[in-house]
């Protein structure tokens, strides 16, 4: 079990670090896909900056978790994933609910789930 939920937590380390390098490297590609509208140069900046933070990051330290078997590492994306997932839900009250909306909710919560269960693993095996 272990060794599968660190397989997984590997998987979502590089999913996320590929959808930072996206950003970094396309940003105008990476925002359509995230229903954002860059605004001139700064804009550009900010996807090139703040996305690749966020999710190089999170997959960074998500890879340490799994490579290191390090529980601590873990709790990197799994807070970045939650304040994510609870602005999203922000946004569910304040904006309503679109199709759109459902499948990254999904995703993150997907994410947190196989992490919290990793993070538990690497825990009660230490």
């Amino acid at each position: 079990m272990a060794g599968a939920l660190r397989v997984l937590v590997g998987l979502i380390a590089l999913f996320n670090i590929a959808i930072g390098l996206g950003f970094l490297f396309n940003p105008a590609g990476a925002a359509a896909n995230f229903f954002l509208i860059p605004d001139g140069g700064q804009g550009m900046a900010t996807l090139r900056a703040d996305f690749p933070g966020f999710f190089i990051t999170g997959g960074t330290f998500a890879m340490i978790g799994a490579l290191q078997k390090d529980p601590r590492a873990l709790l990197v994306p799994l807070l970045l994933l939650a304040i994510a997932i609870t602005g999203r839900c922000v946004s569910l009250v304040a904006d309503g609910i679109g199709p759109e909306a459902i499948p990254p909710m999904v995703a993150e919560a997907v994410m947190i789930i196989v992490l919290v269960l990793a993070r538990r693993t690497l825990v009660a095996g230490k």
